[in-house]
């Protein structure tokens, strides 16, 4: 049975930061971690984040504010333009190429630093004297590692609504608006916080009627109240 001084479950930003400098401080390192890449055959470091949040959604409006600059904001610049047209699945595409780079980056700084990667889900099964026990369930084949300290930083998950079933066709997550290969005619967004604000700006900005409903008083709640009133004006 494999022993370490840390463990940790989880290997988005929390997750895979605090692996590295662990073992830059000299421990011997553990990162479990269930990610799998977009085509589901291989494993993919970087948690929701770099996989279907904060990076695939910033490559994608990177892209549709070029589109829509080149549409609205190129002529007062002197820049004239033709017919301009835009490709959804192509966008989608130049969005995956930026995640596999980055999710292969976070990889190559654990080979780096010498944090042992392990791929599954991660759980806690009990003690062994001053050992933490910690199962690795990969699809069914378990293992058991040993730590001395266990740090959890297994994120989020999309919170479903009642008598909805999310099918990433007609009903989405964050996932599969981040997938979408053609721009839909209408859209209606739930919530106005950061990731639904972020996706209905991508396809407004190339096409779609999008609607935001938000149950709460607030605008942008999370956010510095004067930038969330300013984005509410935008």
């Amino acid at each position: 049975m494999s022993q370490f001084d840390v463990v940790v479950i989880g290997a988005g930003p929390g997750g895979y930061i605090a692996a590295i400098r662990a073992a830059q401080l000299g421990f011997k390192t553990a990162c479990i971690d269930a990610g799998v890449n977009k085509a589901g055959d291989a494993p993919a470091l970087g948690g929701t984040c770099l996989n279907v949040g904060c990076i695939p959604s910033k490559a994608l409006l990177q892209s549709s504010e070029h589109f829509h600059a080149a549409q609205h904001d190129f002529a007062e610049h002197g820049i004239t333009v033709g017919n301009v047209k835009f490709n959804a699945a192509k966008m989608i595409e130049r969005k995956d190429a930026i995640v596999t780079k980055l999710t292969g980056g976070i990889k190559f700084l654990f080979q780096k630093n010498k944090v042992e990667s392990l791929f599954g889900k991660g759980s806690l099964k009990g003690r062994n004297g001053d050992l933490w026990q910690v199962e690795v369930d990969n699809k069914g084949e378990k293992t058991v590692v040993e730590a001395k300290n266990v740090i959890i930083a297994t994120g989020s998950v999309p919170r479903p609504l009642p008598l909805i079933d999310i099918d990433n066709v007609n009903v989405l997550d964050n996932e599969g608006a981040l997938n979408l290969t053609a721009v839909p005619k209408k859209l209606g967004v739930i919530g106005s916080g950061v990731i639904g604000l972020e996706m209905g700006s991508v396809w407004k900005r190339v096409g779609s009627e999008v609607t935001i409903l938000e149950a709460m008083p607030t605008f942008l709640a999370a956010a510095d109240q004067q930038i969330a009133k300013e984005a509410f004006k935008i």
